[in-house]
């Protein structure tokens, strides 16, 4: 119940638990003693009328200390509390003290009654994300990454001698670098020499990681060593992570930090030299089916192979109510393209249809098949950053596919960015780009189809522009390849860079002589409209003669 302080008007009105008549404020507490006194004397309660009125007004001041002012509040189970009061005042109390240790236990019951509520609300996970409940503890129970955390390597040895250096975990969402801080925070607890401190650069600023700090030098007083915890670290600036470097360099924390973001262009230079990189990938299928098989008995279902073979029911720890195939888990696995928690996430919607279903139709055991799982999950997107990383690693792709003439790869990578979300416009400029640098003079129209693409997408805009787009990819990882325009104009860009002194000037029979003055210079004197082999005039500047940028 709530302690909150009752009105002080005389007009406020409470509730007698016993009779259920209405009284002021200030009337309620004698007249509910003289309610319960003369109650438990008409019940038999032992209580009569030789005791006197001193023993009396003793009891009703310790009544009035010792008692609730919950109880004096009207709530539907008024009736409920007064059939208590009436069962105390009926039982065996003999004493006035017994009376009043009896009222002081039923209030003390009454402000306990919502804190048990409150207990029992806090247990109901049901809006919990499945992604969340299955968050494992124990490295033993991390799934994947075997390259960074498996045995024998280099973060498992370290984290296993509590030696756990700066760190920055970089990779895709859904690999587990959350779990894997928490993990490490699971640890922390069993060690009173460590504690952990987890922030979030979405929720935290510079001044929640000054007061973190400000705290790891008061322990280090009493050698416990802080690791602080920064998810999504990038979200700070260069200037704001500053924060970290002399702390991280004092020891005075350990760092670790996650991020989606490339670390060499979203965090600080002299961080990373503070921090070694851990790089995570993108989950496999199989160890995916292991996350979302282990998460299957939280909705007491159960994993079969195939429609010919079931699981033996009888050793599992539960009574299964749905059943869901391999193929289903596997479909799942791969459409969640390596991300745990999409695929945990859908798994948890999956079910929670499937169950709801049952209900309704009030089946024992339900079999799940693939069909209903695909009907409400869809492949809607492709994990795709259009400034990040993975646009410039897919037009990298499809760049060296066209230039190695691999006609299927070139199809492959045009039509992922397009199915992600990139802008057309920029995929056919770079593929204007590579008609010269890779095509070039070999065909010539591949500048013209190219640049064609470019109009055309312009004009008619997507989606119907996507085919001219793979039609442009296609026609440029078939056509022949030269680089030598490309290779020679980067060896004459060279040779300007290597010149020392003043630029040679244009020879005097190659300037225009637009006026009688360059005239009389000489300007344009000796210049014919014949070929180089057959005019005899030197057409590069004085001392480079010579050179032909057209050899290797």
């Amino acid at each position: 119940m709530s302690d909150e302080p009752q009105p002080s008007s005389s007009s406020a009105k409470a509730v007698c638990p016993v009779c259920d008549k209405l009284f002021t404020v200030e009337e309620i507490e004698p007249h509910v003693d003289r309610c319960l006194f003369l109650n438990s004397t008409e019940n038999g309660a032992g209580v009569t009328s030789s005791s006197s009125s001193k023993e009396l007004k003793n009891s009703q001041n310790q009544v009035q200390a010792k008692r609730s002012f919950s109880i004096f509040e009207k709530s539907p189970s008024v009736a409920s509390k007064r059939s208590k009061v009436e069962e105390v005042g009926s039982s065996s109390v003999r004493t006035v003290e017994d009376m009043e240790r009896a009222i002081i236990d039923l209030s003390d019951e009454e402000e306990q009654e919502p804190r048990r509520k409150v207990k029992v609300a806090e247990k109901d996970d049901s809006q919990v994300p499945l992604a969340e409940k299955m968050r494992p503890v124990e490295l033993t129970d991390y799934i994947g990454q075997e390259q960074i955390i498996g045995k024998n390597t280099v973060l498992r040895t370290l984290f296993e001698s509590n030696s756990i250096p700066s760190m920055i975990f970089w990779g895709p969402p859904g690999c587990g670098k959350t779990t894997l801080a928490h993990i490490i925070a699971a640890h922390c607890k069993k060690h009173e020499n460590m504690r952990f401190v987890k922030l979030s650069a979405t929720m935290s600023g510079v001044n929640d990681v000054k007061e973190a700090v400000k705290v790891a030098k008061n322990e280090l007083k009493f050698k416990r060593k802080t690791i602080l915890f920064m998810d999504e670290i990038h979200r700070f600036n260069k200037l704001q992570q500053d924060i970290f470097l002399p702390h991280v360099e004092s020891g005075t924390v350990t760092l670790l930090g996650a991020t989606t973001e490339n670390p060499s262009f979203s965090l600080n230079s002299a961080l990373l030299s503070r921090c070694r990189v851990i790089v995570l990938e993108k989950l496999a299928v199989e160890p995916m089916m292991k996350i979302l098989e282990r998460a299957l008995p939280q909705y007491e279902t159960v994993m079969f192979e195939n429609n010919n073979q079931t699981p033996d029911i009888g050793k599992l720890p539960f009574i299964p109510r749905m059943m869901i195939s391999s193929e289903t888990i596997r479909w799942l696995a791969e459409v969640c393209d390596g991300d745990a928690r999409i695929g945990l996430n859908s798994l948890q919607l999956a079910l929670n249809t499937v169950a709801a279903r049952q209900e309704q139709e009030g089946s024992a055991l339900k079999l799940i098949s693939l069909d209903e799982i695909q009907e409400g999950i869809k492949k809607s997107h492709l994990l795709y950053d259009r400034k990040g990383d993975q646009h410039y690693e897919l037009i990298s792709a499809l760049h060296k596919s066209v230039r190695a003439s691999d006609d299927n790869a070139a199809l492959y990578w045009c039509t992922r960015m397009l199915e992600s979300g990139e802008d057309p416009r920029y995929l056919v400029r770079r593929m204007i780009r590579m008609a010269s640098e890779d095509i070039g003079i070999a065909d010539t129209n591949a500048l013209t189809v190219a640049t064609s693409t470019l109009a055309a997408v312009q004009a008619v805009g997507m989606p119907e522009a996507d085919c001219i787009i793979a039609h442009c990819a296609v026609y440029l990882a078939r056509a022949p390849k030269s680089r030598e325009v490309y290779n020679a104009f980067n060896r004459c860009k060279a040779a300007l860079k290597e010149v020392k002194g003043p630029m040679p000037g244009v020879p005097m029979h190659l300037r225009n002589a637009t006026t009688k003055l360059m005239k009389d210079m000489k300007y344009g004197a000796g210049y014919n409209l014949l070929h180089k082999d057959q005019s005899g005039l030197v057409y590069m500047p004085e001392g480079l003669e010579d050179e032909n940028y057209f050899s290797e």
